[in-house]
């Protein structure tokens, strides 16, 4: 019975905790469906080649004007790619976004601020890392996307234009003659933010129960003890830890600010890894991506956040920092 009820508040405290973020994505994705006209974005993107490349440094900046978290962010980032902003782009923002906007930045500075000159690093470190592993999974999809354009998508994500069968083509010009009153747009946005609602909340709820079954088998004191002798192994079992938890990334710093004793390094790849890949959001990739892709995105996640933390545990060591100020009871 004790796991049963376990079971039903994880699984109830990620439900709830994600539902307003959806509910607020839905209506992001709605209202950019409907008012942002579907050439404005494409022409904001550079022509030059490699100026449009490196689009994916602002991209991944997004965060600090539209916050969102990991839940959220999905829908209006499916918008984006309808609207026409390049999948590299749309990749930097919807992985850099949950970590470097302000709310949760300041989430963590609350969280980790107590613990003194190793708290401060890990605040700094976990926007710099989370800033370079956004834009260099962003350049490796640009690479896919080179090969493979628009198929890396599914029907639900590609821009009108690669849709030249489907009857969901828009014919801009004709509708520009024929202007709108407000009702009009206030019904469009409101059936979009609900058809993506549902569709989203679907892949929600799944990867809610798969995050709940896999919490009662996470032991937090073992996790904790594997700092001491397996500094590397620490860092791959909370990389797992944050797969499996699938926390908001407004509230995993206080999670991972909580395992006191644990390397700093290993509560950087929880902080960094947890809002761009967990359960949930495997799911609601399904609804954006192909499987080409979202393996590309597993992988190229997963190496770069291990080589990374792994670098500053070394680094950390050399430098002979402090693991943690804060007096352990």
């Amino acid at each position: 019975m004790d796991n049963v009820r376990d079971f039903i508040i994880d699984f109830m405290s990620i439900f709830f905790e994600a539902m307003p973020f959806i509910i607020l994505g839905a209506v992001i994705s709605g209202i950019l469906e409907e008012l942002v006209p579907q050439t404005l974005i494409a022409r904001l993107v550079p022509k030059n080649k490699l100026l449009a490349t490196l689009f994916v440094i602002p991209s991944a900046l997004l965060g600090l004007i539209f916050p969102m978290c990991e839940c959220g962010i999905v829908p209006v980032m499916r918008r984006l790619l309808r609207k026409g902003l390049p999948l590299s782009c749309s990749i930097a923002y919807m992985l850099a976004g949950p970590i470097i906007n302000l709310v949760v930045i300041m989430s963590t500075v609350v969280a980790f601020a107590p613990h003194g000159e190793p708290g401060y690093y890990i605040i700094g470190l976990r926007i710099g890392l989370g800033f370079l592993v956004a834009v260099g999974t962003a350049l490796i999809v640009q690479r896919l996307y080179n090969k493979y354009g628009n198929s890396l998508l599914t029907d639900l994500a590609k821009p009108p234009e690669a849709k030249t069968t489907s009857l969901a083509v828009v014919d801009e010009t004709a509708n520009a003659s024929q202007p709108k009153n407000w009702m009009e747009r206030l019904g469009n946005i409101t059936e979009t933010a609900l058809h993506d609602f549902v569709d989203i909340s679907v892949f929600l709820t799944l990867g809610a129960v798969l995050s709940s079954i896999s919490r009662q088998f996470l032991d937090a004191k073992t996790i904790n003890e594997l700092s001491t002798g397996y500094p590397i192994l620490s860092i791959l079992a909370m990389m797992g830890a944050a797969v499996l938890m699938c926390l908001c990334s407004e509230a995993d710093a206080f999670v991972a600010a909580s395992y006191k004793t644990m390397h700093p390094a290993a509560k950087l790849s929880f902080l960094v890894l947890g809002p761009m890949l967990d359960l949930k959001l495997l799911m609601l990739f399904t609804r954006v991506f192909r499987a080409k892709l979202i393996w590309t995105l597993v992988v190229s996640l997963v190496v770069q956040v291990l080589i990374y933390t792994t670098a500053v545990y070394f680094i950390w060591q050399a430098a002979k920092l402090p693991i943690s100020t804060v007096r352990i009871n």
